[in-house]
């Protein structure tokens, strides 16, 4: 297997950020950011207020025909466990939502939704000195470019 170092430097990267906790949004944008910035691909960053909104922003730019065309998609976001239900419903709608899409049009993906049970834990994760689940996802975006290259994937 290739490193992800080897993908096409053309190729263009959309971040999806949930905004719902400002701080922890922007320590995992933070993380993402410095992955793809080392590697020089060109990227965008769409906002979207709260994870339950990732799955339909990101078929919008799958599906929209005025939006550029994306080698790999960066999903950030983090739900925290409150004293209802909410939160088992956001996580499972989220991830299943995305991973749909993923499936259905054969997209790259990093996948950097934190499912915590408390503010601390999402902290630790989305530290860039700590957990960088931020990171993480724009590497694991990238090795998923590349292993889509490798195998032909021709562009969309």
């Amino acid at each position: 297997m290739t490193d992800s170092a080897h993908c096409d430097m053309s190729a263009r990267i959309l971040i999806i950020e949930a905004r719902f906790y400002t701080n922890i949004a922007d320590m995992l944008l933070d993380g993402a950011r410095r992955v793809i910035e080392e590697r020089a691909f060109p990227f965008d960053v769409v906002t979207v207020p709260g994870a339950l909104e990732i799955p339909t922003a990101l078929h919008y730019a799958v599906r929209g025909s005025t939006d550029p065309y994306y080698d790999g998609y960066v999903i950030l976001g983090c739900v925290i466990r409150g004293e209802t239900s909410h939160y088992d419903l956001v996580c499972r709608e989220c991830s299943h939502g995305v991973m749909t899409l993923s499936a259905k049009h054969f997209l790259a993906l990093g996948f950097g939704l934190l499912t915590v049970e408390n503010k601390d834990q999402a902290l630790a994760r989305a530290d860039y000195n700590r957990g960088d689940q931020g990171g993480r996802a724009a590497r694991a975006c990238l090795s998923m470019i590349d292993l889509k290259h490798r195998f032909g994937f021709p562009e969309q």
